[in-house]
């Protein structure tokens, strides 16, 4: 079967997420049943943008929700989070434990950012999956899997309790401002994902975490590991997946018609798609950092 390649949108598309804060009526109610179901404390920027064309957002997940509850796509992204874990410890990140001490950061504080790394490193990974789906439906086809699908039945969610502090653009100082306008450019985004914002709630180990990164990020051997991500969750999209809340090519592309074109809905959600492994890998290497020597 036909799978979806990795790619950057060009030019990159205008998005529309509406923020948490901000929603009401139905999309408040998709953003709270979102995050219930996948068992994470904020709404993906993905899916925010994917709400912006309701229509769409409305059939997508109907289909979607049965199979974010079942046995099959919670193992899958676990299988997921475990192998880009493992692949970036080969990366050689550095150990941020003595760094972080030496400015006088305690246990207790550096275990708060490890929380925050966990509860991405699980969160990520069902979004994932859902932009490769949704992009699969779009661009090639039906899935392959049938409807036949063993719920899951229990919290898989990590036992954490985090405050989602996001800095802003408009809250940071200049140095981190600088830091978010570094990490557009390297990583050739047009925004910094939650996650980043949500680890520069702590700016001295943010600024130290990206330095490391830095030098790592768009090299052949992390480009490698997005690949590698990529890859496997578009096999899981074509034919790793049961589809029991019957998600159909044809049914999602005219539910995108309705809202907009369907190049704009389509080059959105590659957007998305093309990100995401990125982020993944990153958060896991950020994980990585915390661990001792």
């Amino acid at each position: 079967m036909t799978r979806i390649k990795r790619l950057r949108p060009d030019p990159i598309p205008v998005i529309h997420p509406m923020p948490e804060y901000l929603a009401t009526g139905q999309r408040a109610e998709w953003y709270e049943d979102t995050k219930r179901v996948l068992q994470v404390p904020w709404m993906g920027v993905v899916t925010m943008a994917y709400a912006h064309y309701p229509t769409f957002f409305g059939e997508l997940w109907r289909g979607l929700k049965p199979l974010c509850e079942s046995r099959a796509y919670v193992e899958a992204f676990q299988d997921l989070r475990h192998y880009v874990e493992a692949r970036t410890a080969e990366l050689g990140p550095k150990s941020l434990i003595g760094p972080l001490t030496e400015l006088g950061y305690a246990e207790r504080e550096i275990d708060a950012i490890r929380g925050m790394n966990t509860m991405f490193s699980h969160g990520n990974q069902p979004y994932v999956l859902i932009a490769a789906i949704t992009r699969h439906l779009l661009e090639v086809g039906d899935m392959a899997g049938g409807p036949d699908a063993e719920p899951f039945g229990a919290r898989h969610a990590p036992d954490i309790q985090v405050p989602l502090l996001l800095m802003e653009a408009h809250h940071v100082d200049e140095p981190t401002r600088a830091v978010y306008e570094d990490i557009k450019a390297t990583l050739q985004l047009p925004f910094v994902n939650t996650d980043y914002r949500a680890f520069a709630r702590w700016p001295s180990h943010f600024a130290l975490a990206w330095a490391d990164l830095r030098d790592k990020a768009g090299t052949p051997a992390h480009e490698a590991i997005c690949q590698a991500c990529h890859d496997k969750v578009a096999d899981l999209a074509a034919e790793g997946l049961p589809n029991p809340g019957g998600l159909s090519s044809e049914a999602l592309r005219r539910a995108a018609e309705a809202d907009a074109s369907l190049e704009e809905v389509i080059h959105m959600c590659q957007l998305f798609q093309w990100l995401l492994p990125g982020l993944i890998t990153n958060v896991a290497y950020f994980r990585h950092q915390l661990e001792a020597v």
